[in-house]
Parts: C-alpha cells; sequence; structure tokens
C-alpha cells in the first residue's frame, strides 16, 4: 500500500541529515500527468527531489507531490473558495469548494483540492495567517499564482471513472465564440458586449465599462474577484446555455435565486443581465 510521509517526519529527517532513508515507507515521489512515479523501498531525499523537479511535463498546470504536498500553478480567477482553518484564528485557510469558473476547477487534481489546507502563496508561508492576510496575498499575488497545499494524497486521476452526475453539463456554444451580453442597469443606457465564451463575466463587464461596484462601499469593499464580499452579483433575465449556478452561490446569495457572483462564473453563451 502506498502511504505518505508526514510533513514533521520530513522534516525532522531533513533537519537531521537523515538524507539516505526515511523508515520502511514506501512513499510516492512524483506524478505528473503521465502517470505516478512510486519506490517501493527507502531511497534518498535528494535523489526523491531530483525526479521531482526533472518529470513535471504539464507546465500550465505544473504541480509536484511529494509527501502529501501539493503545488499548483494557476491563472486567475482560480475558483478557489476558502474557509478558516480555524474560525477566526490565525492558523491559515483550507479549501472549501470549487467554482467551474475558474482555472483550478481544468486541473487534473481538481477532485483531490476540496480539503486541502494552503501553506504557501507565491512561496511565501500563509498557515498562521488569519483569512484575510491569505486573501491579500492571493489578491496581490500575480498571474498565474504559484499556491502550495498539504495533506494530498493524490492518485493518478487519468484512470478514474466519472460519475454520472459529475459530468459537465452539455454547452450550446464552443469556448472562443462569440455571443451577446445585454446589461441592464438604471440611470445608463443598455450596453451590448459582443464577448467570447469561456472568458470571465465579471472581467468582461468591468473592460467594458460596466460599473460593476457602485457606491463607496462596494468600490472599496471588493475582494478583486475572489468570491467572497458578493458586490459582483448581477441578476439573470434572460440566458441562454448556461449551467445553473454553483451551490457556494445558493448559499452566498439565496435571496436572489436569478442572480450569478459575475466573478466565479466564465461566459457560456448570450444572456442579459441587470446590474444593480
Amino acid at each position: 500500500m502506498v502511504k505518505l510521509i508526514s510533513l514533521p517526519l520530513l522534516k525532522a529527517a531533513i533537519a537531521s541529515r537523515v538524507l539516505t532513508t526515511v523508515g520502511a515507507f514506501t512513499f510516492i515521489t512524483t506524478s505528473t500527468t503521465s502517470g505516478v512515479l512510486r519506490s517501493s523501498k527507502p531511497q534518498s531525499l535528494t535523489s526523491a527531489f531530483k525526479q521531482l523537479t526533472t518529470s513535471s511535463v504539464n507546465k500550465r498546470h505544473a504541480f509536484t507531490e511529494l509527501f502529501g504536498l501539493l503545488s499548483l500553478e494557476l491563472e486567475k480567477p482560480l475558483g478557489i473558495i476558502l474557509e478558516e482553518v480555524e474560525e477566526n484564528e490565525p492558523k491559515g485557510v483550507k479549501v472549501e469548494e470549487l467554482s467551474n469558473a475558474g482555472s483550478a476547477y481544468t486541473c487534473p487534481y481538481k477532485d483531490q483540492l476540496v480539503g486541502l489546507t494552503l501553506t504557501k502563496v507565491m512561496g511565501e508561508d500563509v498557515t498562521c495567517l488569519v483569512f484575510d492576510d491569505v486573501m491579500d496575498k492571493i489578491i496581490n499575488a500575480p498571474s498565474p499564482v504559484q499556491i502550495e497545499f498539504f495533506g494530498a494524497e493524490i492518485e493518478d486521476s487519468s484512470e478514474e471513472s466519472i460519475d454520472e452526475e459529475d459530468k459537465e453539463p452539455e454547452v450550446s456554444y464552443e469556448i472562443g465564440s462569440k455571443v451577446m451580453i445585454t446589461v441592464i442597469q438604471e440611470g445608463k443606457d443598455t450596453a451590448q458586449i459582443e464577448a467570447q465564451v469561456g472568458d470571465n463575466l465579471r472581467k468582461t463587464l468591468l473592460e467594458n465599462k460596466v460599473e460593476l461596484y457602485r457606491g463607496m462601499k462596494k468600490k472599496f469593499g471588493n475582494c478583486g474577484g475572489g468570491g467572497q464580499c458578493t458586490f459582483c452579483a448581477v441578476d439573470f433575465a434572460e440566458s441562454e446555455g448556461w449551467a445553473p449556478r454553483s451551490d457556494y452561490e445558493d448559499g452566498r446569495i439565496p435571496k436572489y435565486p436569478t442572480a450569478r457572483l459575475a466573478c466565479m462564473n466564465n461566459i457560456q453563451g448570450p444572456a442579459t443581465i441587470r446590474v444593480e
């Protein structure tokens, strides 16, 4: 059976210079899109790290997995819903849910991300930060964002069958095709935006000068597209080709069943939306 050596044991091994053995563990040295490399006997940590850094083939979702550590490089928007490890305590954050509008959802190992704890953002330790400080690190980071997680128990997902209920809904419009987004906003002329399927809705609205954040509270209090503030919620009057909104949105804006968070949605087809 494949086991993952714990992070404390790894640290202890490195600190005590025990580089030629890590006990009677069978461990995963690295995972790539071409499969999983395993060792059935102890080997040097130096050798493990060498394999780890030379066998990655997917640069867009470059990741390494060693002893429960997972490193991802993801484009914004990430689509990762986070929550505190312990409420109101500076003990970091963990992954609560993924939005299908973010790059994390397209990662081959998306099914393993929920429940993992964030350890680093752009190489900086975030395990002892409060929620807002972690969000600041992510928002201020360049794209793609380098994020490390702990608690991974990754298996080769290429052989996993997809349950019927987990399949993506049929998409009427191909990625990259042009569709029309009609924007209705009080006090302004109705706007017609030629948008592209697959682009983030929030980004598209802002690029086309739609005043998504009206008022000082929204202008200075918005989360920058992190899915936390709900200030970018827009009401869908009509739409075609759009999948039902996420469970996360149901929980965040339950009083507005036809609304969506613009930051959490990629454009899926034509729509008419109302902006507050």
